[in-house]
């Protein structure tokens, strides 16, 4: 099982209160735990990724293991961690302003 923590807005939008646990094909990459989780929430489509172009939405980050994942390859492997459940993958709402 992926583990998925979303931020505030999203969670309440798919009406969760705490993180999401998938199940999600191998290989494990961001493009899959992203298909997985707008299957199993619906609602979801479209507010991490544009409906045409899949494109990952200006202010939204990925994380996992300490790391930021937003710019690497969706159909890049998850670190081996996430892909065995035992750190979940982050969708971070991104702070902007000046």
């Amino acid at each position: 099982m992926i583990r998925v923590v979303l931020p505030h807005h999203l969670r309440n939008l798919a009406r969760v209160s705490d993180e999401v646990q998938l199940e999600v094909p191998v290989p494990i990459t961001q493009r899959a735990i992203l298909d997985a989780l707008e299957a199993r929430f619906p609602v979801l489509r479209g507010t991490i990724r544009d409906h045409d172009t899949l494109q990952r939405r200006a202010f939204l980050r990925f994380f996992a293991c300490e790391q930021d994942l937003t710019h690497e390859p969706p159909d890049a492997s998850v670190p081996e961690s996430v892909a065995a459940g035992e750190e979940p993958f982050l969708i971070i709402g991104a702070i902007a302003g000046g």
